[in-house]
């Protein structure tokens, strides 16, 4: 016969022990699934540390060109003959493109063909204000708005080395 919790007697009852909680889970040593997450933070880590160092490395000679067209313009606001200062910036702009791009593919690139790889939608350097640049080291050349140049160019450093 089975008897119910009422039909049992009371010192049976005081006989049983509370509910036992278990420990809190303490934050040391963490679970493995923590380990693995924090060995793959440190690798992203890494990697984006690695590739963010590439990056800079790789805009260095573009950074330096621009900061160089800068100069160019400070020399400019001094007085200095537009006809030297056209001559380094053709220069300028030959040495960053072979930095950029293969040299056997821009190193003989001379006139029209020259204007032509430097150009993009806007034909800026084919029809427009870069044409200076053909003649630039090697005659004086006509009045220029060096200021709109130098700009041009550098929008095409930019862009482009």
């Amino acid at each position: 016969m089975m008897r119910t919790l009422a039909q049992l007697p009371m010192d049976a009852l005081g006989g049983l022990r509370d509910i036992h909680l278990p420990a809190p889970p303490t934050l040391w040593p963490p679970a493995p699934g923590w380990w693995l997450l924090a060995l793959l933070a440190m690798t992203a880590a890494a990697i984006g540390a690695r590739l963010a160092w590439r990056t800079w490395r790789r805009g260095r000679p573009r950074r330096a060109a621009v900061r160089r067209v800068a100069a160019l313009r400070t020399r400019l606001r001094n007085g200095e003959a537009p006809e030297v200062l056209l001559a380094e910036l053709s220069t300028l702009l030959r040495r960053a493109a072979m930095v950029r791009h293969p040299r056997v593919q821009v190193a003989g690139l001379t006139g029209e063909d020259w204007l032509a790889f430097l150009d993009d939608d806007t034909h800026a350097f084919s029809r427009g204000l870069g044409r200076s640049l053909i003649s630039a080291p090697y005659a004086r050349v006509a009045r220029v708005d060096l200021e709109a140049l130098l700009s041009l160019c550098e929008r095409w450093l930019r862009r482009n080395a």
